[in-house]
């Protein structure tokens, strides 16, 4: 699984020029889903995201993470984040999980996320949709189970 972490100060999903979802202070997660990914991956990545401290203490210090501050979770299928730019100018999505099995893992992602206290709301699957934000930072992460081997917890 790749992750696009953002911390904002608020977020929002619309379709159709309707908002689906939106959150206030939290993380702002863009979420893909690899062919080979498993539960194992979902339950890793929701983890370390929900864990990571990326929110300052009183000192100023990136040192509390997003269950400390009670903070939100955005999360938004992204297969885009599958593709492969590195031959022609169109990408190849060969690595992208089929529809059926990304969204599997996507709402799995979303119900861990849940089962850990953490209020977590969503896109909408497979819909074009628009995402708004405040990206309060800046504060981009970019998280790859496929890298990570899933050795770090």
């Amino acid at each position: 699984m790749k992750a696009v972490v953002q911390r904002v100060k608020k977020s929002q999903v619309a379709v159709n020029n309707t908002i689906v979802s939106d959150i206030g202070t939290g993380l702002l997660v863009l979420l893909g889903v690899h062919k080979d990914d498993t539960q194992k991956d979902a339950d890793f990545l929701v983890e370390k995201i929900i864990n990571l401290r990326i929110f300052e203490d009183d000192n100023g210090k990136m040192n509390i993470s997003l269950k400390d501050v009670k903070g939100e979770l955005l999360v938004v299928s992204q297969f885009t984040l599958l593709g492969d730019c590195k031959k022609g100018r169109r990408p190849s999505f060969v690595k992208a999980a089929s529809p059926e099995k990304a969204n599997d893992l996507y709402e799995y992602f979303i119900a861990r996320a849940i089962e850990l206290g953490v209020v977590t709301k969503s896109g909408v699957f497979q819909t074009m949709m628009d995402i708004s934000l405040i990206n309060q930072g800046p504060v981009t992460l970019l998280l790859d189970t496929k890298e990570n081997k899933l050795k770090d917890k």
